[in-house]
């Protein structure tokens, strides 16, 4: 047994997702359910060395000193995994995601494609990301960046923990830049980015306050920044936001973000009806005037009335997502009620 072996096994099976840890097989996810390979048990020792045979001699090294490493692994012309290598009960083990090589438009991802492509093609400030681990946030982004490398002549940077989707330069200049191997932190990254000429910046993920002030003032001089949380609706990134500034700063930065902000997308993956895969919902709030003003004025618990009453700006609440979906044949309504803000509305709109 090999790690080659077991990941292009991870391909053939269409799983999203393999765990290697010891006292298990390996275990893949698909379809949301997991799987063991087989039901030899791996030894520590077993994997260990499936783990460690991924990692050069400098990522080794700082795995051992800080006990907890993100790397990208690629398997030549087939796929990029994405690996968090930890340990765990003293033992090694580590979690792959499949990242496919091909980078998919917004219909084939069955984003509404319009609101998609208006908040893509804006000259600059701020459009967020959102939804939990594993909900398809990266490859969002890579259908965004991947249409302007399409139709601009424009510079894009990627600042990513670790490199995920692979870019070539079409119109666009890419450059894509991965943390502790071309960078120290995200901090660092975006400390300098700006002395890089950029016209498009993505920034993996908003860790932390000087990530999130960084990017808010990258948008404020002119820049399109892309961005991701991990949060579970608009209301709660908003608030995510301002509250990771002292209390002395979120005035100002409520209106900087008023200013700067071009639109959030809440999105998750439900299971399919059909059983063969998952499907993607999303929420999408536009900033039109009335969004700015609520979050200008703190008064972010009236945001998803907002996205309610903006159909014709391409917004839509998840709960609204939800419904359509479940009604085009394409998720179960169990499931549109168990991932729905409000059930009892999810519930009564169904049965019309």
């Amino acid at each position: 047994m090999d790690i080659n072996s077991l990941l292009k096994s991870v391909i053939d099976k269409k799983a999203s997702d393999m765990h290697i840890i010891a006292g298990s097989p390996p275990v893949f996810r698909i379809n949301t359910q997991l799987v063991r390979l087989g039901s030899q048990n791996l030894t520590e020792e077993e994997s260990k060395t499936l783990i460690e045979s991924i990692l050069s001699v400098e990522q080794r090294a700082r795995f051992q000193k800080e006990k907890e490493l993100d790397v990208s692994y690629s398997l030549p012309g087939q796929a990029r995994f994405r690996v968090n290598v930890h340990f765990q009960r003293g033992t090694v083990a580590a979690a792959f995601r499949l990242i496919p090589t091909e980078i998919r438009n917004f219909r084939e991802l069955g984003l509404p494609v319009a609101v998609f492509e208006k908040l893509s093609r804006r000259p600059a400030g701020c459009v967020l990301l959102t939804g939990p681990t594993g909900s398809g946030k990266s490859t969002t982004l890579a259908a965004m960046i991947d249409l302007i490398n399409d139709e601009r002549e424009c510079h894009i940077i990627t600042i990513e923990d670790p490199i995920e989707y692979l870019h070539s330069h079409k119109k666009a200049l890419i450059e894509q830049r991965e943390i502790n191997e071309d960078s120290l932190s995200f901090q660092n990254a975006l400390k300098y980015v700006l002395r890089q000429d950029p016209d498009v910046i993505l920034v993996g993920e908003m860790r932390d306050l000087e990530t999130t002030a960084a990017a808010i003032t990258a948008a404020e001089t002119g820049h399109l920044v892309f961005s991701t949380l991990h949060t579970v609706d608009v209301t709660q990134t908003v608030d995510r936001i301002i509250d990771i500034f002292p209390s002395h700063q979120r005035e100002q930065i409520r209106t900087q973000l008023a200013g700067v902000l071009e639109g959030i997308v809440s999105q998750r993956l439900i299971p399919s009806a059909n059983g063969a895969g998952r499907v993607l919902a999303v929420e999408v709030m536009v900033a039109n005037d009335a969004v700015r003003n609520l979050i200008r004025e703190g008064k972010t618990h009236q945001l998803h009335t907002q996205i309610e009453a903006g159909r014709q700006w391409g917004m839509q609440t998840m709960d609204r997502a939800l419904v359509d979906l479940c009604r085009a044949g394409k998720i179960e309504r169990d499931h549109a009620i168990a991932n729905a803000r409000k059930p009892d509305e999810v519930r009564r709109l169904l049965e019309k």
